[in-house]
C-alpha cells in the first residue's frame, strides 16, 4: 500500500491549516501588504515578528527567519 506524502501547510496569517475546499480569507491588510506572516507557513506556530520603516522579519522556532527581502516585498 502507497500512501502519497503531502506537507501540510498553513496560512501564514491566520495560523489554520490550509485545507482544499475550506475557505480561509486573507485579511484585507495582508492581501494589500501591509502585515506580515504572523504564523509559520510550515507547522502553524505562531512566530516572532519584528517590523521596521523598510520591512519585516519574521521568525519561528522551527523553522527559522523569513525575510521581507525573501519575498521581494521591500
Amino acid at each position: 500500500m502507497s500512501e502519497s506524502l503531502t506537507e501540510e501547510r498553513y496560512n501564514p496569517f491566520t495560523g489554520r491549516r490550509i485545507v482544499d475546499g475550506v475557505d480561509d480569507p486573507t485579511p484585507a491588510a495582508a492581501s494589500m501588504g501591509l502585515e506580515p506572516p504572523r504564523f509559520c507557513e510550515h507547522c502553524g506556530r505562531r512566530m516572532i515578528v519584528q517590523i521596521s520603516p523598510d520591512g519585516w522579519w519574521a521568525k519561528c522556532s522551527r523553522h527559522g527567519v523569513t525575510d521581507s527581502i525573501d519575498a521581494r516585498l521591500r
